[in-house]
């Protein structure tokens, strides 16, 4: 693994989100470079699964149901925004769809508005 850098949560994306809410939720993964240069995280105890809740609704899901109701989870799929209640504000994302904008609310309630993530992944 290569140096890890600081990265605001409301400009996570891709690879770099997928790590940031598999960290968030203690899930293993490992960053993996395909051949056309695209880097994606694959699951530790599954390493043929691909980890991509920002990407599928299934596994976005899933986090959205376990999550939603104990950080106050809000989704607008119109709008393409989830927001989430913390010591009573509530603080909102906005991405290109909602799964990017529900896991940036994931990452920010359990993590913070900064993360540390691989340099590998960052676009």
């Amino acid at each position: 693994m290569s140096q890890m850098k600081t990265v605001r949560t409301a400009e996570l994306i891709g690879a770099a989100l997928d790590w940031a809410v598999a960290s968030a939720e203690g899930v293993g993964v490992f960053p993996s470079a395909s051949r056309e240069g695209f880097v994606t995280c694959w699951m530790v105890d599954k390493p043929r699964q691909q980890y991509s809740p920002s990407t599928r609704w299934r596994q976005c899901g899933q986090l959205i149901q376990s999550h939603g109701g104990r950080i106050g989870m809000e989704l607008r799929i119109a709008e393409n925004s989830a927001s989430f209640q913390q010591s009573g504000i509530r603080v909102g994302y906005t991405a290109n769809n909602v799964l990017i904008a529900a896991c940036r609310a994931i990452v920010a309630a359990n993590l913070g508005d900064e993360v540390q993530i691989p340099a590998e992944l960052l676009p």
